[in-house]
């Protein structure tokens, strides 16, 4: 086995340009190596990957997912959910209302006139402790205290990232509430399976496949118009493998809304919670692939649609469309919509999710 010291040359990153207080707490990076050499690098502020280091198909380890290479850009990123935790809801809530149990709810509005992925100081924004289990798998514990980013109960969560000799990246997720809440947990990757660089490739020549025949359509402040449509005739048919490009800039209401995709498939389950293949990415200049799995009804897939070109980790910038994202989730405002699956947690249950972006290579042109 590697040294601390040798792993860090992977990637890349030190550990003390990681290493500050921040609401009381020491923030660390955090080194995950399986038996192939592979790593993934994480921080425990807003538990946010900096590094997934992993082969093309002639064997050159690249970063695969984009972040930052020392706490102070993680904290004040331009993209401040950028591959962190997301919580305590995932993606938007109208308005920034709900109401449970006959009371309404305001949430912080940050995402205009929403409220997105929990709020300005969500889990993405939280210092976790962190309990090292061996060199492939950490847990991650964070206590939300009651009515914080205004959500209802003291929220205890735990986080797992496992890294497996087959180089899956497996996050389960486990929170439990002492009042009735809502609660949509993801993680929200921003994934560059080409290897990020100066500048990070575009996506649009990615292949990809999602296994959802109906998708949620949104209006023009991206939250749900209450329907659920087929996506077949539509460029959100990804049912069978094409391009992320072909249709992106189509001429089409729901990309403009998006300004490019960022809406939540719905996912073909044969029944509810079960782990099933979710989507599937090729990238065909390096043969990079990234396989899906959760437990979760939808995933939102997003194609990095506002990035700027701003810099990233080891000289590495990130141009517009350079990152996809799947955030394995329950649906956008569910709380106003009743016949979404529910995101209500009540004391005495326990939220569970788990999910898998599987990393590999096709050789074949």
């Amino acid at each position: 086995m590697m040294s601390t010291t040798e792993t860090e040359k992977i990637c890349g990153l030190k550990k003390e340009n990681f290493q500050t207080t921040v609401q009381g707490k020491k923030t660390d990076l955090f080194i995950l190596q399986n038996k192939q050499g592979n790593e993934v690098a994480f921080t425990n502020y807003g538990g946010a990957l900096v590094a997934i280091m992993v082969p093309d198909k002639n064997g050159k380890l690249s970063n695969v997912i984009q972040g930052h290479d020392n706490i102070k850009d993680v904290i004040n990123s331009p993209e401040p959910f950028l591959s962190t935790l997301i919580g305590r809801y995932g993606n938007r809530i109208a308005k920034g209302k709900f109401t449970l149990q006959g009371k309404e709810y305001q949430l912080a509005i940050n995402n205009q006139p929403n409220s997105l992925h929990g709020g300005p100081t969500g889990f993405h924004a939280r210092v976790w402790d962190v309990q090292r289990i061996n060199d492939q798998a950490a847990v991650l514990k964070y206590k939300s205290s009651y009515g914080e980013e205004g959500f209802r109960g003291e929220l205890n969560v735990w986080v797992a990232y496992t890294f497996s000799d087959d180089n899956e990246l497996i996050i389960k997720y486990l929170a439990k509430t002492n009042k009735k809440t809502i609660l949509n947990l993801t993680h929200h990757g921003f994934y560059s399976l080409a290897g990020i660089a100066n500048p990070t490739p575009n996506v649009e020549n990615i292949i990809c496949q999602i296994n959802a025949d109906y998708y949620i359509p949104i209006d023009n402040t991206s939250i749900p118009t209450g329907e659920i449509r087929f996506v077949k005739g539509t460029p959100f048919d990804f049912r069978t493998p094409k391009p992320i490009g072909q249709d992106i800039n189509a001429d089409n209401e729901q990309l403009k809304n998006g300004a490019g995709y960022d809406h939540c498939f719905v996912l073909n389950k044969k029944e509810e919670g079960e782990l099933s293949f979710a989507a599937k990415v090729t990238e065909p200049v390096s043969g990079r692939t990234m396989e899906v799995y959760t437990t979760e009804p939808g995933v939102q897939f997003y194609t990095d649609n506002w990035a700027d070109g701003y810099a990233g980790q080891n000289g590495a910038t990130f141009p517009r469309r350079s990152a996809i994202s799947f955030e394995a989730q329950h649906f956008p405002d569910t709380p106003n919509h009743p016949y979404f699956p529910s995101v209500e947690l009540n004391p005495g249950e326990e939220y569970h999710q788990k999910t898998i972006y599987k990393f590999g290579v096709e050789t074949k042109s």
